[in-house]
C-alpha cells in the first residue's frame, strides 16, 4: 500500500547540531550492531529486514534476522533502547543541487520537515519537473557520495523508488529520536547511518544476485548468492569483516529477493563503521546538507 503523506514532525529543528561528538558515544566491545533493508511500503511480500550482531576483531557474528511487515512494528523496533548502530539502506538526504534549484531549505533540518510535509505525488511532480527541464544523460541531480558509492539519486521516484524511500523512512528516524550521525543530534546510544549494500555487492561481483519477481529468480542468481556469501565469510573484499553467518546461511542464500542478504551487508558496513568510531566512524568530512554513504 502506498501512503502518500506521513504525520508531520513533531520535533524542533532550530540550532539542530550539524554532527555529533564521536566520544559521548559509549564505547563497549559488544555494541550491537544493525543492518536495515528499508522499503517504502512494507507488507508480506516484501518486508523491512533486519540483521543483528556483534562484531569481533575482525568478523561480524550475525545473531538474527528479522522482517517487520509495516510500519508499526518498524517503528516500535526503532524504540528499543540502545546503544545500538544501524546502518540503514535508504537515503538520509537529497542533492544540493536539487534543493537550490527548488528554493527548498539549505539546512538539513528544515529541509527534512519541508521534505516529509509533501505528499507522494507532489513529490513525483516536482521532481518530474525538474528532470524534464535538464538535458538528456543528467536527467537527476547526485549527491556527491552517490557518485563514490555508485548509488541512485536519491531524488528518483521509480525504479527504485529512493525518493519515496527517504520519505518514508527519514522522518521515523526523527520521530523516534535517533541521531542520524553527522545530521541531526538525537539519543546518542540509538545512531544510525546511510548505507547501500551495492557498494560492497559490486566490490566482489557485477553480477545479480536477487530480484523481486519471481519469474526472475533464476538459478544463476542463487548462485551468484552463494558465491557472494562465500566471499563475504572469508573476508575476501575490500571492506574485509568476515562474515559468520552460524545457522542462517540457508536463509541468506534461499531468500531469492535478496533482502536478507543486504540486511547483512548493511551490518557488515555497520561493523567496518564500529571499528572506526574514533575516527568519524570511517567517514570523510561531507556536506552536512547532503550527508554520506558509509564506506564511499
Amino acid at each position: 500500500m502506498e501512503v502518500d503523506s506521513f504525520p508531520k514532525i513533531s520535533q524542533k529543528f532550530d540550532n539542530c547540531p550539524t554532527n555529533m561528538d564521536v566520544n559521548s558515544f559509549p564505547l563497549m566491545s559488544s555494541m550491537k550492531l544493525h543492518g536495515i533493508d528499508f522499503t517504502s511500503a512494507p507488507s508480506r511480500r516484501k518486508a523491512i529486514t533486519i540483521a543483528t550482531g556483534v562484531v569481533r576483531e575482525s568478523r561480524f557474528i550475525l545473531e538474527s534476522l528479522t522482517s517487520l511487515h509495516d510500519f508499526d512494528t518498524f517503528e516500535q523496533w526503532l524504540c528499543r533502547p540502545g546503544p545500538w548502530l544501524g546502518v540503514f539502506d535508504m537515503p538520509f538526504s537529497l542533492p544540493r543541487e536539487l534543493v537550490s534549484t527548488l528554493g527548498w531549505p539549505l539546512k538539513w533540518a528544515p529541509l527534512m520537515a519541508h521534505f516529509a510535509s509533501l505528499t507522494r505525488p507532489q513529490i513525483r511532480t516536482t521532481f518530474k519537473t525538474f528532470c524534464d527541464a535538464r538535458a538528456d544523460g543528467n536527467k537527476f541531480a547526485h549527491r556527491d557520495t552517490e557518485a563514490l558509492a555508485g548509488a541512485s539519486s536519491s531524488m528518483k521516484w521509480v525504479n527504485p523508488p529512493v525518493a519515496y524511500m527517504l520519505h518514508a523512512g527519514v522522518p521515523r528516524l526523527i520521530r523516534a529520536g535517533i541521531t542520524l550521525y553527522g545530521l541531526h543530534s538525537g539519543d546518542p546510544e540509538r545512531v544510525a547511518m546511510e548505507g547501500y549494500p551495492g557498494l560492497v555487492a559490486r566490490s566482489i561481483t557485477r553480477a545479480s544476485y536477487k530480484h523481486d519477481d519471481t519469474h526472475r529468480q533464476t538459478n544463476a542468481r542463487r548462485v551468484v548468492r552463494i558465491a557472494l556469501l562465500e566471499r563475504l565469510q572469508a573476508g575476501d573484499y575490500p571492506l574485509g569483516i568476515r562474515l559468520d553467518a552460524g545457522q542462517h546461511v540457508a536463509r541468506l542464500i534461499d531468500d531469492a529477493k535478496g533482502d536478507l542478504l543486504d540486511s547483512v551487508i548493511c551490518g557488515l558496513l555497520a561493523a567496518w563503521a564500529w571499528q572506526r568510531r574514533t575516527m568519524n566512524f570511517g567517514l570523510p568530512d561531507f556536506d552536512p546538507l547532503e550527508g554520506w554513504i558509509v564506506g564511499a
